[in-house]
């Protein structure tokens, strides 16, 4: 029976080695390359992987290497690999001026413009003189607009057709400009004025037989975004859509260019990266190759901001420190639990409201609703918390702490007294860190403010005020004012 599990675990890792093997295209791909097949062997075997896989393989290989390869593949398929290499613009300078041009034009509008996006001024002007006319009107026109605006993501390659065609003209139609544009799961329609019409899928015409008119195939309520809208904006407006692409009108009603299913994960990609970084206190997203510099210009804003916060969490301690920690020196000792918990307690309510406010269709109700269960949520972790603080700060207290020369009752009193204060200290600051982080990204968003700048340090500053004034308010009214502890 043992020997049997031993052959049957043997054959499980020789199938796991086999599909390893089988997986490990980049190597394939590099034999390929450096072996002695001719030129157009090589091509031919090249054309059975996948350009992702090539492009990996393309970034292994040496300078004169990588050469050749562009020989081999061709300024067209080439194109095709060179849209999946990372850090493409490193390779810009290796290619050429002339072929880099050749392959850029060759491209997507929207990932050319990506790869120029990362070069210098002077040498992407060089490369769109050299592109041919039509490729450097994309490109033109893509850069006509802000960073921030739809227009900005979308790609030139689709397929365009005339509404008062027959079945048989629109194929022939959809044919003869797939050679050059190869987004046709989605065909899009514009009328006589040249106005966008709708889209037919590409399932639907080629089923579609005559004499059926092509009317019957056109979906004019297709979803579109208009080129100076907001990504955000559109993003939420799309997300409940399961189209591959979205045409990008023109003011005028005209078809401009379309938003692939990847323009839209990459958007979104990146808002979330940019709501990250300013979650975490950034104005903008770093990458690991950013100069320290930028980094520095990034961050310092917020710093600086944090900084004055800080002075005046500091002033407000130091309102205290005559009254409360001159007298009852223990409650200095747990002041970071307390304003730990706080802070840690509004980025977690921050995050959620955050989160929740991305839905634009969330109203007042379920603003209201979520409120108070944030507050809901605070109030029993801060009971929870409280009373734990409650045993093992006493406790603490009881083991390692003596009371002062003029207590004059048994320390159990003394320390559970303390351990009491700031149990109700530590549950009040929680409530109160519910409801900030909670309430400011709303009130942020309802002026119309990104409340992803609510970032997570502004939160736990503004919760350290609160907590600082809670605990030694409370310390100052319970264990000064109220038992005369000193």
């Amino acid at each position: 029976m043992e020997d049997k599990d031993n052959e049957k675990e043997e054959l499980q890792q020789e199938e796991e080695n086999d599909f390893t093997s089988e997986q490990n295209y980049v190597e394939e791909i590099l034999e390929i390359l450096r072996s002695d097949l001719t030129d157009e062997e090589k091509l031919e075997q090249l054309n059975k992987y996948h350009d992702n896989d090539i492009a990996g393989a393309f970034e292994q290989l040496e300078t004169d290497e990588r050469k050749h390869m562009y020989d081999v593949l061709g300024a067209e398929r080439f194109s095709e690999v060179f849209a999946y290499v990372e850090n493409a613009e490193q390779y810009i300078s290796e290619l050429g001026i002339q072929a880099a041009a050749k392959v850029l034009e060759n491209m997507d509008s929207d990932d050319a413009i990506d790869i120029l996006d990362d070069i210098d001024d002077e040498t992407e002007a060089k490369i769109v003189q050299l592109m041919d006319e039509e490729s450097s009107q994309d490109i033109r026109l893509i850069r006509s607009y802000d960073e921030d605006e739809i227009g900005s993501k979308m790609t030139t390659n689709f397929i365009l057709i005339k509404k008062d065609l027959s079945i048989k003209d629109a194929m022939r139609s959809l044919v003869a400009q797939a050679g050059e544009n190869d987004n046709i799961s989605t065909i899009y329609v514009e009328d006589e004025e040249g106005k966008f019409y709708g889209a037919i899928a590409l399932k639907d015409l080629i089923i579609a037989r005559e004499p059926s008119p092509l009317e019957s195939l056109i979906s004019t309520s297709y979803p579109y975004v208009n080129d100076h809208e907001k990504t955000s904006d559109c993003l939420e407006r799309l997300k409940d859509y399961t189209e591959d692409s979205f045409p990008v009108l023109s003011e005028e009603g005209k078809i401009l260019g379309i938003i692939t299913a990847q323009d839209i994960v990459e958007a979104v990609d990146e808002e979330m990266g940019e709501d990250y970084a300013k979650l975490a206190g950034l104005t903008a997203e770093e990458d690991l190759n950013e100069p320290v510099f930028e980094s520095i210009k990034k961050r310092i804003p917020w710093l600086i901001t944090l900084l004055l916060l800080g002075l005046v969490v500091s002033s407000a301690i130091g309102i205290f420190e005559t009254t409360v920690v001159a007298i009852v020196p223990i409650v200095a000792i747990f002041q970071s639990m307390v304003f730990d918990m706080s802070g840690n307690t509004g980025t977690q309510s921050l995050a959620v409201t955050i989160r929740v406010l991305m839905d634009e269709g969330v109203g007042r109700k379920q603003k209201s609703k979520l409120i108070f269960k944030e507050v809901r949520v605070g109030l029993c972790n801060g009971f929870i918390l409280g009373f734990t603080a409650f045993i093992v700060v006493g406790l603490y207290i009881l083991a390692f702490k003596t009371p002062p020369e003029t207590w004059t009752q048994p320390a159990w009193i003394y320390a559970f007294t303390v351990s009491g204060c700031i149990a109700i200290a530590l549950f009040c600051a929680m409530i109160i860190a519910s409801l900030v982080g909670t309430t400011i990204p709303m009130i942020l968003h309802k002026i119309h403010i990104d409340p992803a700048v609510a970032s997570g340090p502004m939160i736990t500053t503004v919760n350290d005020l609160i907590a600082a004034m809670v605990y030694y308010g409370l310390s100052w009214i319970l264990l000064v004012n109220t038992l005369h502890m000193h």
